[in-house]
């Protein structure tokens, strides 16, 4: 009982999977009872048991499994997440449960496959038990069959698929195992329930007594079907239907019929497909060629064997078909012709939709045959045939047949009506639209007058098969013509037709089906208000009613040609006087001819009135026009009489009942009036109620024949003017342009000038309706004339046809609804222009040779065979769709070896698309599809053309013929990548805008997901982007279910894309959206083709979006659409509105670029490591770009991609990287993150000639790079190598203005990378065979050298000289220049060492190089460029940043001026484009004028003018805006909860450009270091802060001081904010030690810089301020980590010394800093870390060893660090020898020899000094008293401001008198600096007493109150000539005045001393681990100091006495205010 205690406490589920079998059984009991008690299903409960569930079923002790079987059912029926264990549960249900002698477990294990299928999993629970049938145990085998039939019985065959059980059913009747076959066999009899017959086939193989038995179970079986009586969880509504029905007792079991039809199984669905090819005789197309007979028959018999398989797998059958039609077509034994049709038969019926391909071949041949007697041949030819048709569709074959339907032949004609007849029983009205009726009926009616009785009993037949179809009133309009006893023996044909499944019923029984499928969603509607409306149109009666339905064909109220209003037969004259009496006054009858014309405008005027009083249906229209016709009739020369008949004519026309027969008596005398001036008029009036009566089109047609066969042209003129006039009024429908397009043809060539403008203004409006088809008519016209046309056509562009608003009086508005139908199937009421075009028929020239060319084996037959096809097709223009023979030899071409061949193919496949319109659809099949394989070739021109093609077919086709059948999947199936990603592209383009798919496109699936899991990554690209738009048509239910049949290992992950597409599933195009709207829209006449693409996209996605063409379209949206980025609304440019597919269009409002993190970083080890290719070519090749394709899709939106990689528009790459740039702001991170592949992408850009997007790529670069500098974000090695040399490449473009550019951008370029690093790109640039890229890379390293210094010259400046030297030899005169300035900008930088860098020169080009440093000498007065002038303009870059970092960035960058000014300017110049960032557009008015500013030397201090203008503008664009902190929330707390991260945001506000929002960021800072609570949140973040402190400082020193506009007491207040913060931070220790070396460093720089600025002391209270920042220097140097400061000073000491432009008093103030920190030695040396130390001066030595040291002007810095080394070995002694680890080779170093010297003689070193001491002590003890008074008195005197000199001079004196007196007890309280100072001014003083002149008054140093040495103040504020001197320097500086000759300055530095820089580890380096935390860095450039190293030397003048400097200084600053 122990053990029990111990699990007994357990949670159930660890229960359940307890050792202990006990354990188990109470865990599976108490999880049953859980189960049971949980009531929500989707409760986190269930989740516990979702992995334990399999081990339920498979317990191994079978008291616990029967247990856990009940709790694992009762799990699957509760749990919402059940569904996931289906496949692990049932496959252990199957192995371990059915195999149990327990019948219980056995059942329980079967109700849980049947739960797992009524939880929606059936099929994974069927594919379960069908692998358990393979099961050996028997036992296993029983239980899965008995399974499946329970389910099958329970569930239906809807639910459970038979196909593959049918499929495994035979070999269980084999089974050893009685058992296992009797199961079977109940299995077959539940199966036969369901398929009836459609089981027979399969089981055919079944041992025959098996079968016999079978058959006799069968035969007991009810005849009615079975239901489902257990419904899956989606089922529910049946499922209560079901019951309902149940309670009423099955009363209603008949309803259910219509809702739910049995699913009808197709046998040939449940049989597998056999391959007979292969299985052909070798010798079978040898044999069929044979001449005897016999060899003939034998080898068809061998086909007619193997076609005698029900179902054939796939293949190329074109040559058997070939053979076997030739056999039909040509051979002369009519026995061989029935076995080759049997052939066909066979084959059609085995292969199915797959021999659709083949129809169009072989039907016109059996047709033709049908001319053969003999009843057996015309047996098999009509089973062809039939068999035939069930392959392809009515539509494919109608041309054909419609060939022979008026053959000379009876028979033919016959068997062809009866083939239709039979055809069209498996027709629905979807199936037979009217557009097809409209094609048969006149055959057919033709053929009912037909002389052989045989012919006319066809068409009867056809024609009666048609009505019982689609009915009666689809029929009827084209049935108007017959007499009563023809329609009668249709209609009974029609009542004796039996329809394949459908028990009579006629036109009733179609309604509903139709309706029931919803087949052509657009009809629906109307249909089910047709019937109630059928009754009143029909009791209307009277004979003109009788054909009013036939009003409705065209558009609404518009009559179509064929049909006829009123039909009257023609009347005799007599019969017409009689009926004209009977209605009218006599004496008008008498007076009608009366010779006066009095007396005959009389008789008109009372005719008239007779006329307008008459009734309708009294009037007899015929006999009262014969009357107006009568002598002189249509002759009346009186014009008043004329008019007043042509205006009767119209009354009569309007009022009465006017047939086609009245109007041809009256048409003949309007025509002949229409262009009388007087009675035009009235005549055209006569023509308009003449065609409102009897139709426009039938009376156009008539007008325009009778005018044109006069020879009056004001009459053709008039009429053409009319026509067009009254196309306007009636809308265009229904008009044939054949008709009268000749007539049309005709005017425009008339020499009547008025003619052709009329037909011109005619063809004006019909462009309206048709669009540019229109214009293929007139193609042949002279260019001058067609000139015209397209003149006109122009006008008419963009104008929609006018509402028509006459034609509709007859029509009946009670047909409104019915018209709309027909609209809708028959595509609109307008002409598809297409059909009207004059088609040639071609085929006679598609010769048998010229076939036999295309299939030669030499390729160049092959061309000339192609080349012939060309132009048979361009010469006919426009062709009928037969074309004999070509298909089949054009299908051969496309998979040629010669790739020049398959495109000439694809392009004679675009020219046969146009010129075969829409009848191309019966090529699809067999000429289409070949087009899709050829998406799958290797090169990329001959895709690109293949699907150039393919999109060409698809817009004469549309899309639902691509889609039937299985030649899609078939396409997909292969596993080409190129040939997947291609067609699935095509689909998720083209699916979108179909409104209904058909079922086959779910046969594309299975290879849909092959696709998701493809090892090429564009491919499962495009299958996750076709995903969602398979599933808008298809629906996710199906698609789930389809992942049934995926191994299980792909299951999830498919599973799971499913999920996601769900979630961005397009919503399908709803049906238009109302009948009656339809059919006024279209009854503008406007062809419906026009119309159709645009209305769905706009109905569908437009939300008021503004059009590149001005035209707005509506809003409206549904959801998952997101609005359309742009849209065409012209007419006729369906394509591109289409195009743009809705799955793009929601994806651009989301990011365009994805971080994928370490995808840069991969990118660069794939690279390194030879993975993929290295980014460097000469040409990009085609594996370049699909390497970055491939590279650019896991992290750029598929739509940019696409949009980039664009083959054929640029324009969509331009607005692309618009997009870039637009969102380059928003999406920085992911711009930075894909910086190397845009940087590729747009090298490869670089190598194309469109200039609009190389145009657009630079404009983005010079966007880019400034905003990356900002960022501080800097180029890796991988960055720049791949693509500066491509850019490098554009600076030779011939184009200047992309030259400018270019060097725009290099300039931004040195930002971003190193510039010294760029040089060498650049040199490479040098030896470009490209002239101009050769001088522009010159002039650019001049710029470099000029901005930088001579340290750019990589690899050293010898070597880099000599190759600049080069070419000043160059043939090139511009080369020559450039290298001349090049070599001239490093003389100005080196002087004359320039001649021993560049080497050996020819004499020539020395004197050139002579002649141009002697000029440039002559234009300014001193040669060399005052170093100051360089400082400012290297740190112009930093100036010259946007002084609020938050200012926008303009889209468009100015470009930059002229290069032809001197190159500083230039350099000016190009910061000016980074300057204009800072406010967006200022004008050019009120940019710096920078010539006049140049050339100007004669205003000193004036700063240049600005142009006059309206000031008020210079308000907006130049005020600072206002403080924003780039888009990130004011409440970052909210935002950010942990202080961290809100501290980080505060610091990063502190080096805000925005001094406002700086100034509070400190405040709160402030506020946190003085509460000692808080302060230590700091903690972690002092070198962040102390780096956005002296960022600030900077920023001050070189922005704010700078800009007048801002109040210097902001400035103050900011300075005061940041100097008390660092008080505050600096009195901390804790925080202050945190401080690292390299930020120190920066600090101490930025604070002795305030010191030094002179400006600071203009501002009020300046003075007050620079002593805080002494106390804080002071602060400084105690608090932080000692080891750290005093290293920081070393390298800044360092730095100040090479820096040579740097003020020498920020040097000495460095040593000041380090005298003190020596002082403090004793007291600080343990906490020391000496080995750093000692590195810090042993890298100071080397760059500065003894004897350099020794060469500066001061000897201080050699003093400072002698003092250190002496102090650091006084306190440690020898050990200080061990602290030289950090050095490298120490035994070279300086440093090591030094120490050891020092330290050898410190034995002596403390006695020496006391022994010195006491001797001086007994020399002076007598008078030791007075002594220190008198010396007393003299340092008071020297350390005083006013007395110094006199105190220096005293001391002099006195130490000339007593040579021997110690100063040491006055000076040893002293400083350092104190002491030199002293000991320097003696020298001074005994120098000048010599007369050896004076030492330059920089070099010395005067601290204050030398006394008091403890708190020496650093600023050498009192020392005057130091302190004038640097301010005057400054203010010289700034006014451009500071201009040193080289000739005044001393002897330059050797330039080797430059190049020799240790590095230093400063705060730059840091800022990439700190720039994380900083949100926002305000500065673009740290190294500030770096950019000063590279300056040339310099050395100051001597001044002149102190009085003078003061008086400039003075003069200066007046001058300045």
């Amino acid at each position: 009982m122990g053990d029990d205690s111990e699990w007994m406490k357990l949670p159930i589920d660890q229960k359940c999977e307890h050792k202990v079998w006990k354990a188990r059984l109470n865990g599976y009991e108490e999880a049953l009872k859980l189960f049971k008690r949980i009531e929500d299903e989707k409760s986190p409960e269930w989740g516990k048991y979702l992995g334990l569930l399999k081990k339920f079923v498979t317990d191994s002790n079978a008291v616990a499994q029967l247990k856990g079987l009940e709790a694992a059912l009762a799990y699957i029926e509760n749990a919402h997440v059940a569904g996931k264990t289906s496949g692990e549960v049932v496959s252990g249900v199957v192995s371990k449960v059915f195999n149990q002698p327990k019948a219980r477990a056995k059942e329980l294990g079967s109700d849980i496959c049947l739960m797992y299928m009524e939880i929606e999993r059936a099929e994974v629970v069927q594919d379960e038990l069908i692998k358990g049938l393979d099961n050996k145990n028997p036992k296993i085998v029983v239980t899965c069959i008995e399974t499946l039939r329970k389910a099958l019985s329970e569930f239906g065959s809807k639910i459970i698929t038979l196909k593959p059980v049918v499929k495994v059913l035979p070999k269980q009747f084999e089974s050893r195992e009685k058992a296992v076959r009797d199961e079977a066999k109940l299995l077959a009899v539940e199966i036969y329930k369901w398929i009836r017959d459609a089981l027979r086939p399969p089981l055919q193989g079944i041992n025959s007594v098996q079968l016999k038995e079978l058959e006799e179970e069968w035969v007991k079986l009810p005849t009615a079907a079975p239901k489902q009586s257990r419904f899956l969880r989606s089922q529910q509504a049946l499922k209560a239907k079901f019951e309902q029905q149940q309670a009423a007792g099955g009363d209603e079991a008949d309803g259910d019929k219509d809702d739910e039809p049995a699913p009808q199984v197709d046998p040939y669905e449940l049989l597998e497909a056999v391959e007979i090819l292969s299985k052909l005789p070798k010798d079978f197309y040898d044999k069929i060629e044979a001449k005897k007979w016999q060899e003939r028959k034998e080898a068809l018999e061998a086909v007619e064997t193997l076609a005698k398989n029900p179902k054939l797998e796939n293949g190329d059958f074109g040559d058997l078909v070939r053979a076997l039609r030739k056999v039909i077509g040509k051979d002369a034994n009519v026995m061989l012709v029935t076995l080759a049709a049997k052939c066909v038969a066979g084959l059609a019926a085995g292969l199915r939709k797959k021999f659709g391909t083949y129809a169009g071949h072989v039907v016109p041949t059996i047709l033709e045959k049908f001319k053969e007697k003999k009843p057996q041949v015309v047996q098999a030819l009509q089973e062809a045939i039939d068999a035939i048709f069930l392959t392809t569709t009515l539509q494919n074959i109608s041309e054909d047949v419609l060939g022979v339907m008026d053959n000379k032949n009876p028979s033919i004609k016959q068997q062809a009506s009866l083939f239709l007849a039979r055809s069209f029983r498996h027709c629905t009205q979807a199936t037979l639209p009217k557009s097809m009726l409209k094609a048969f009926c006149p055959a057919f009616l033709k053929q009912v007058n037909d002389s052989a009785p045989e012919v006319r009993d066809a068409a009867y037949e056809a024609l009666g098969t048609a009505m019982k179809v689609v009915g009666e009133k689809a029929v009827n309009p084209f049935l108007a013509d017959l007499d009563k006893l023809k329609l009668d023996k249709i209609k009974e044909s029609a009542d004796k037709v039996e329809l394949p499944g459908k028990k009579g019923g006629g036109v009733g029984a179609e309604k509903k089906a139709p309706a029931a499928k919803a087949a052509p969603p657009a009809v629906a509607p109307a249909r089910s208000s047709g019937p109630p409306k059928k009754a009143p149109a029909a009791k209307l009666g009277g004979p003109p009613k009788k054909g009013k339905p036939a009003s409705a064909p065209s558009a609404k109220g518009k009559k179509c040609p064929e049909t006829k209003e009123f039909v009257e037969t023609e009347l005799s004259i007599e019969v017409c006087e009689e009926r004209s009496a009977a209605v009218l006054p006599a004496s008008c009858m008498q007076l009608l001819d009366s010779a006066n014309w009095k007396e005959r405008l009389a008789s008109m005027e009372e005719f008239q009135k007779a006329v307008e009083q008459m009734d309708k249906s009294e009037m007899p229209c015929q006999a009262l026009v014969r009357m107006l016709a009568k002598k002189p009739g249509w002759k009346e020369t009186n014009f008043q009489v004329m008019q007043m008949k042509l205006h009767i004519v119209g009354l009569i026309a309007q009022k009465g009942s006017f047939s086609k027969t009245s109007a041809f008596v009256v048409l003949d005398g309007l025509v002949d009036k229409i262009g009388d001036v007087k009675c035009g008029g009235k005549a055209k009036e006569g023509l308009t109620a003449t065609a409102e009566a009897c139709s426009l089109p039938w009376t156009a047609e008539q007008v325009v024949s009778m005018v044109f066969a006069q020879k009056n042209p004001k009459n053709q003129a008039e009429t053409l003017n009319w026509l067009a006039n009254a196309m306007k009024e009636f809308g265009f429908a229904g008009i044939n342009v054949k008709g009268f397009i000749n007539n049309v043809k005709t005017a425009l060539g008339a020499t009547n000038p008025a003619v052709r403008t009329a037909a011109i203004t005619l063809l004006g409006v019909m462009y309206l309706y048709m669009g540019a088809p229109l214009r293929m008519f007139f193609e042949d016209e002279k260019p001058a004339l067609l000139k015209q046309i397209d003149d006109e056509f122009e006008k008419m562009q963009g104008q929609s046809p006018p509402t028509a608003f006459r034609g509709a009086r007859k029509g009946g508005a009670e047909e409104d609804g019915e018209e709309a139908d027909e609209q809708e199937e028959d595509g609109g009421g307008a002409p598809d222009v297409m059909d009207l075009l004059p088609r040639t028929d071609i085929s006679d020239k598609i010769t048998q040779d010229m076939v036999d060319k295309v299939g030669d084996k030499n390729w160049k037959i092959r061309k000339e065979g192609l080349d012939e096809v060309a132009a048979v097709i361009s010469e006919a223009k426009f062709i009928q769709p037969s074309i004999g023979e070509l298909p089949m030899a054009l299908k051969g071409r496309l998979n040629d070896s010669n790739k020049i061949l398959v495109q000439q193919t694809l392009t004679i496949l675009q020219q046969i698309a146009v010129a075969m319109g829409p009848a191309l659809k019966q090529h699809v099949k067999n000429l289409g599809m070949p087009i899709i394989t050829v998406l799958g070739d290797g090169k990329t021109n001959v895709r690109a053309a293949a699907m150039t093609t393919l999109q060409a077919w698809v817009e004469q086709t549309g899309m639902k013929d691509w889609l039937e059948g299985e030649d899609l999947s078939e396409e997909l199936k292969r596993e080409n990548p190129f040939l997947r990603q291609e067609v699935l592209g095509w689909l998720a383009e083209k699916l979108p805008a179909m409104r209904t798919v058909p079922s086959d496109l779910m046969l594309c699936v299975p290879y849909l997901y092959s696709c998701l899991e493809d090892r090429n990554g564009d491919v499962r690209k495009k299958a996750q982007d076709a995903l969602p738009i398979f599933m808008m048509h298809l629906g996710y239910e199906k698609m789930l279910k389809a992942t049934g049949k995926l191994k299980p290992a792909s299951k999830e992950p498919v599973s799971a894309l499913l999920e996601k597409a769900r979630a961005v599933m397009p919503a399908k195009l709803a049906p238009p959206p109302g009948k009656a709207g339809a059919a006024k829209s279209v009854s503008g006449g406007a062809p419906a083709t026009l119309y159709v693409g645009v209305s769905f996209i706009l109905a569908v996605t437009c939300s008021f979006v503004s059009c590149s063409d001005n035209v707005s379209v509506l809003s409206c949206k549904p959801p998952h659409f997101s609005p359309l980025s742009r849209c065409q609304g012209v007419l006729g440019k369906k394509a591109p509105v289409t195009k743009a597919t809705v799955k793009d269009e929601e994806d651009r409002s989301g990011v365009i670029f994805i971080l994928v993190p370490n995808g840069k970083e991969q990118r660069i080890k794939e690279e390194k490591g030879l993975k993929v290719l290295k980014w460097n070519f000469n040409t990009p090749r085609d594996e370049y770009v699909d390497q970055l394709k491939t590279q650019m899709s896991t992290c750029f939106a598929r739509w940019l991609q696409d949009e980039l990689f664009h083959a054929s528009d640029f324009q969509r790459q331009v607005k692309a990287i618009g997009v870039m740039g637009e969102r380059m702001e928003e999406e920085l991170e992911g711009t930075v993150s894909c910086l190397d592949l845009i940087l590729k992408w747009f090298t490869l850009r670089f190598f194309e000639t469109n200039s609009t997007v190389l145009m657009k790529v630079l404009e983005y670069l010079k966007l880019l790079f400034p905003t990356l500098s900002r960022e501080n974000y800097h180029l890796n090695e991988y960055e720049a190598s791949s693509f500066i040399p491509y850019l490098i490449l554009k600076v030779g473009e011939s184009k200047d203005v992309v030259r400018k550019d270019v060097r725009a951008i290099l300039t931004m370029l040195c930002k971003v990378y190193p510039a010294s690093k760029v040089f060498p790109f650049l040199m490479d640039g040098t030896k470009s065979k490209n002239s101009k890229q050769r001088a522009e890379c010159l002039e650019e390293l001049g710029c470099l050298i000029e901005n930088y210094g001579m340290n750019v010259c990589q690899p050293t400046p010898a070597k880099s000289m000599k190759e600049i030297a080069v070419h000043i030899g160059d043939r090139d005169n511009s080369v020559r220049n450039a290298a001349l300035n090049t070599v001239l900008a490093v003389y100005n930088v080196c002087g004359d060492q320039v001649y021993k860098l560049i080497g050996n020169l020819s004499e020539k080009e020395m004197s050139m190089l002579e002649e141009r440093v002697k000029r440039s000498a002559k234009k300014t007065p001193a040669a060399a460029p005052p170093p100051a002038r360089q400082a400012a303009e290297r740190e112009r870059p930093q100036r010259e940043h946007p002084s609020n970092p938050n200012a926008t960035f303009m889209r468009k960058p100015a470009q930059q001026p002229q290069e032809d000014v001197p190159n500083k300017l230039n350099q000016a110049r190009a910061q000016n484009a980074v300057r204009e960032h800072s406010h967006p557009s200022i004008p050019k008015e009120f940019q710096l004028d920078l010539d006049m500013i140049e050339n100007d030397h004669t205003r000193v201090s004036e700063l240049p003018d600005l142009v006059q203008h309206k000031l008020d503008e210079l308000l907006e664009p130049i005020m600072m805006p206002e403080p924003k902190i780039r888009s990130v929330s004011p409440h970052f707390d909210d935002l950010h909860n942990s202080t961290a991260s809100t501290i980080n945001f505060v610091i990063s506000q502190v080096a805000s450009g925005d001094i406002n929002t700086s100034i509070q960021a400190l405040a709160q800072i402030d506020e946190v270091l003085r509460q000692e609570d808080k302060a230590e949140a700091m903690s972690g973040h002092i070198d962040q802060f102390l780096i956005a402190t002296f960022m600030q400082l900077r920023l001050i020193y070189n922005t704010h001081m700078a800009d007048d506009r801002l109040d210097k007491k902001d400035i103050f207040k900011l300075y005061s904010c940041i100097i008390g913060n660092m008080l505050s931070l600096f009195s901390m220790e804790s925080l202050a030690r945190e401080a690292s070396m390299g930020v120190l460093k920066d600090l101490m720089h930025g604070l002795i810089t305030l010191m030094l600025d002179a400006r600071v002391e203009d501002i009020e209270d300046g003075q007050q301020l620079i002593r805080s920042v002494n106390l804080l220097v002071v602060r400084v140097l105690e608090k932080s980590d000692q080891t750290n400061i005093l290293s920081a000073l070393l390298v800044l000491l360092q730095d100040s010394l090479t820096t040579s432009s740097g003020s020498p008093m920020f040097s000495e103030l460095v040593m000041k800093c380090l005298w003190r920190m020596i002082r403090f030695l004793p007291e600080t040396i343990n906490s020391i870390n000496l080995d750093r130390i000692l590195l810090d001066v042993h890298n100071f030595m080397k760059v500065f060893p003894k004897e350099k040291l020794k060469q500066l002007k001061s000897d201080v810095p050699h003093r400072t660090l002698k003092t250190l080394l002496h102090t650091l070995c006084k306190l440690t002694g020898a050990k200080i020898l061990d602290h030289m680890s950090m050095i490298e080779n120490k035994n070279d170093s300086e440093l090591e020899a030094h120490l050891r010297r020092v330290v050898k003689h410190s034995g002596n070193f403390s006695g020496m000094k006391s022994d010195r001491g006491t001797e001086k002590g007994q020399d002076d003890r007598m008078s030791k008293a007075k002594v220190s008074d008198i010396l007393s008195e003299i340092f008071k005197k020297i350390g005083s401001k006013e007395n110094t000199k006199e105190g220096l001079t005293e001391l002099y004196e006195y130490k000339q008198k007593y040579s021997d007196a110690d100063l040491e007890p006055f000076l040893r309280n002293t400083s350092q600096f104190f002491q030199s100072y002293v000991e320097r001014g003696l020298r001074v003083i005994e120098s000048e007493r010599e007369g050896k002149g004076r030492i330059q008054p920089s070099s010395t140093v005067i601290p204050q109150h030398g006394l008091d040495s403890g708190s020496v103040p650093l600023n050498g504020e009192e020392m005057k000539p130091a302190v004038y001197y640097e301010r005057l320097k400054i203010l010289r500086q700034r006014q451009g005045l500071e201009n040193n000759s080289r000739g005044d300055s001393g002897p330059m530095r050797p330039i080797t001393s430059l190049l020799s820089k240790p590095s230093v580890a400063s705060s730059t380096d840091m800022l990439q681990s700190k720039l994380s935390q900083l949100k926002e860095s305000r500065e673009s450039h740290f190294q500030q100091e770096q950019s000063h190293s590279h300056s040339p030397t310099r050395c100051s003048s001597p001044s002149a006495n102190l009085d003078d400097l003061k008086k400039r200084l003075e003069r200066i600053k007046s001058n300045r205010q």
